[in-house]
């Protein structure tokens, strides 16, 4: 059985999820996802013009990990521009797409007497539980229970 993936760190949603040949009915084309951890290594490598060390870093994985992931997401998005297919960026795998709208604005912890609660991305690890003000807190989101499964921990400010 394969590990779990580790927590990636992606920036927001794409501002379009859905792309296909002009004039051509969506029904009559095949579909390419192309997976939202696939986007942001898009974004970050091709986009920002980052290095795939510097991106890496930012999305939380390893170096050989974005790799992987860039080059799985490059030869999507050539076949979908060769073969003139529809691409489709998938926020999270079989969620509703308004659910993982939400998922990629709060953060869910949990605490270890039993409180769960929701923090928005970008202000930062909170200081404690509200419930009990203990620090002994993780996300739970996040496969591995007090970080990723990789050893690395997830992105404070995320």
């Amino acid at each position: 059985m394969p590990r779990p993936k580790c927590c990636r760190r992606v920036s927001g949603a794409p501002a379009c999820k859905l792309f296909k040949p002009m004039g051509v009915p969506a029904s009559s084309v095949d579909e390419v996802v192309l997976a939202l951890d696939e986007y942001e290594a898009l974004r970050l490598a091709d986009f920002e013009g980052l290095y795939q060390e510097q991106a890496a870093g930012r999305m939380g994985v390893s170096r050989q990990t974005f790799g992987r992931t860039i080059a799985a997401a490059r030869r999507k998005v050539a076949r979908a521009l060769v073969q003139g297919c529809l691409l489709r960026i998938e926020l999270k795998d079989g969620v509703p797409e308004a659910e993982a709208a939400a998922l990629l604005t709060m953060r869910t912890f949990a605490c270890a007497c039993g409180h769960s609660w929701d923090e928005p991305f970008g202000t930062g690890r909170p200081d404690c539980c509200p419930a009990c003000a203990g620090t002994d807190f993780h996300r739970k989101d996040c496969p591995g229970a007090s970080g990723c499964s990789s050893g690395q921990k997830a992105d404070p400010n995320t």
